[in-house]
């Protein structure tokens, strides 16, 4: 049985946003400040540079307790060591990606409608451990995802669902606050540029999570 997550603030991790301090730097400072979750996210990089990054994050995240994903990579987590993947709709199929993953390891999926949702009730039971709903605004950081959902969408998939949900896209430190008092429901909520583009990372965190 996988112990539930702490979604409470989930960061994406983007390594050009987090290149002047360094992707590791970056984690370190982020998880001390407050994150519970940590996703390795890097499209254009290839295998061997996402366990390489992985593992070094890794090393960064022993003895915190706070849990390593990888985006869309399932075969690597064993590899890397990590806790688990993340799955989008266009990604790796999430019954595959559970079979790669094994029983032990984290799955969270992405979804944007009802249409999305439902497709993923009907999954096994045990494949998904999370959903991730948005994007909620529209983000760089993101071009390509689907058209915004807003506030009201995300309330309408939380109060749906049978998974904690986790809101991304375009969110910080005020979006959250607001987030979380309009859809109590939410788990958490997951940034990426709000954390990786900050000046000061501890600060950036800081207020995502103590924002009232």
């Amino acid at each position: 049985m996988r112990r539930p997550l702490d979604l409470s603030l989930y960061l994406v991790t983007d390594t050009a946003l987090c290149a002047r301090r360094g992707l590791a730097e970056t984690v370190r400072q982020a998880v001390a400040a407050g994150v519970t979750v940590v996703q390795l996210r890097d499209p254009d990089a290839d295998d061997q540079a996402v366990v390489a990054m992985g593992r070094r994050l890794r090393e960064v995240l022993a003895g915190t307790g706070v849990p390593l994903l990888v985006n869309d990579r399932p075969h690597l987590v064993a590899e890397i060591g990590a806790d688990g993947a993340h799955v989008g709709q266009g990604d790796t199929e999430p019954v595959a990606a559970r079979e790669a993953l094994g029983a032990d390891r984290y799955l969270g999926l992405s979804v944007h409608d009802l249409g999305q949702l439902e497709r993923a009730s009907a999954l096994p039971e045990g494949t998904v451990d999370y959903l991730g709903v948005g994007p909620v605004w529209s983000t760089a950081t993101k071009p390509a995802a689907e058209d915004a959902i807003g506030v009201e969408g995300v309330a309408e998939l939380a109060l749906e669902s049978r998974w904690p949900c986790v809101a991304i896209g375009g969110i910080d430190a005020a979006r959250a606050s607001d987030l979380r008092e309009r859809v109590p429901q939410l788990a958490g909520v997951a940034v990426v540029s709000a954390i990786c583009a900050a000046d000061d990372v501890a600060a950036a965190t800081g207020a995502l999570r103590d924002r009232p």
